[in-house]
Parts: C-alpha cells; sequence; structure tokens
C-alpha cells in the first residue's frame, strides 16, 4: 500500500515507536490521527508532525468508538492501523506483600491486549467497507507484541501474557480478514530506547544489551517506524510477527529475585 494519501491511526502516539511512526507516516503523506491519554503531550506531538490529536483510551469502548467518529469526520476512514499503546508491570506474582493484586494484572490485558483488539475491531469494521486498492488490498494492520512473547522474562508475568496474546491475534486474524484484503501483522522489537525502557534500572539495560549478538546498544525508536512504512509497503507480508531486536534471544532479569 502507498501510504500517502491515505488515513493512518496510531495509537501510543505521544511518546515512543507510537510517536516515531506517526512521525514517520506523516512524513510519507498519509493523514495521520494520534492517539493517546495524555491529552497535552499528544496535542503537541501532533502539532509539530502535522497531524490530528485525538485524546483516547483503548481500554474503553466508549472512549474508542469516539476517536474514530472523529477521525472518520476530519480525515476520512482509516486504511493503516498502527498499535503501539501498552503499559509495562516488573513484580513478581508472589512478593513480600503476597501474591500480586489481580487487578494489577487486569489492568495490564486490559490496555495491552483488549486495546488493541478493541482498536482492530473498530478499524476491520471501516476497512471492509472501503473500495479495494491495487490487489484488492482494503487496510493494513500492524500490532506491537514483544520478544516477551516467545523468550519470557521473570517478574513480567502480565506484560508477557499480554504481548503472548497479541502475538497468536495476529496469526488469527490475518486469517480471517484475508478475504476482505485487509493484512494483519505484528512487530516484535526489545532493545528500543522508549520511555517504557527507560523504567527499567540500568543494570537490566544493560543486560538487554548483552542478549544482542549485533549491534549491542539500544535502537531509536524509529527502527521501528521504518519497519511500519515497509510493512506498509510489501504485500506480500501478512499473518507474521516480525523480531526487531538485534538478535536477541534468550530471557532476562529486569528486577533483582524476591529477598534479595
Amino acid at each position: 500500500m502507498k501510504i500517502a494519501g491515505q488515513t493512518a491511526i496510531v495509537t501510543g502516539a505521544a511518546s515512543g515507536m507510537g510517536e516515531a511512526t506517526a512521525a514517520a507516516l506523516a512524513a510519507g503523506g498519509a493523514k495521520v490521527a494520534l492517539f493517546d491519554v495524555k491529552a497535552d503531550v499528544v496535542r503537541a506531538t501532533a502539532k509539530r508532525i502535522g497531524g490530528l490529536d485525538v485524546v483516547c483510551d483503548v481500554s474503553d469502548a466508549a472512549s474508542t468508538e469516539a476517536a474514530f467518529a472523529a477521525v472518520r469526520q476530519q480525515l476520512g476512514p482509516a486504511r493503516i492501523l498502527v498499535n503501539c499503546a501498552g503499559i509495562p508491570d516488573f513484580a513478581p506474582v508472589v512478593g513480600p506483600d503476597g501474591p500480586l493484586p489481580l487487578e494489577r494484572f487486569n489492568r495490564v490485558i486490559a490496555v495491552n491486549l483488549s486495546g488493541t483488539f478493541n482498536t482492530i475491531r473498530l478499524a476491520a469494521a471501516e476497512m471492509m467497507g472501503l473500495a479495494p486498492l491495487e490487489e484488492g488490498e482494503r487496510g493494513v494492520i500492524v500490532n506491537t507484541t514483544s520478544i516477551a512473547a516467545t523468550e519470557g522474562s521473570e517478574f513480567t508475568a502480565a506484560y508477557t501474557a499480554s504481548k503472548g496474546a497479541i502475538h497468536s491475534l495476529t496469526i488469527a486474524l490475518a486469517r480471517e480478514f484475508g478475504d476482505a484484503g485487509i493484512r494483519v501483522l505484528a512487530i516484535a522489537p526489545a532493545g528500543i530506547r522508549t520511555p517504557m525502557m527507560t523504567m527499567l534500572p540500568p543494570q537490566a539495560q544493560q543486560a538487554i544489551e548483552g542478549t544482542m549478538p549485533f549491534p549491542k546498544r539500544l535502537a531509536d525508536p524509529m527502527v521501528f517506524a521504518k519497519l511500519v512504512l515497509h510493512i506498509c509497503d510489501n504485500t506480500f507480508l501478512n499473518g507474521a510477527a516480525i523480531r526487531l531486536d538485534g538478535g536477541a534471544r534468550g530471557a532476562y532479569k529486569v528486577l533483582k529475585p524476591t529477598g534479595d
């Protein structure tokens, strides 16, 4: 799909990989809607790149439906959806204060997994009503999973579960939406210098770098955005979770074990 002139929605667009992706799509001529819960930050980002800022909580159905309605009215229906909204949670399942509260686990699932599904269901419904482009394509959806989905790490149970589910959801929906001409892919990043990454203690960041054969460093979020652009352009990519991790393999610790 040629992105110029197409409407694109990017969630979690106020910072990190979402911000970089929104900027790259806008630079390529797309009409970009930036979704985020941080009103002031997303407004400033949208102004800087020339996009539409939309305050949206992807875990809330009404908020997201209103956001999609605003995009339809101001930019037209979207053919491109990039799901970058997500939250981390680094904690042992059983810690000094007892078991992890269920509501804490559920919050991560609500934002990361349910939020991704929420935007997909609305975007796909719109895409299915659009006239097909070259090769019959109607739209492309890019989700954000993580190498945690396949590698796993201690003290990331909620985050890992959410990303593993997004990985599986991506494959299922690529099959389900294929006849409608909608591609669904995921990117599984690691070692990207985002606000979420900088929340980790320095030793955890160094441990992540140490799992990479080359280059042994954290990457700029623009590497994610560049892959999104390639996915949009390359119509033979579908149903895959593409690793973007400098070759990183193996689990790493993000916290000290309980009791240390």
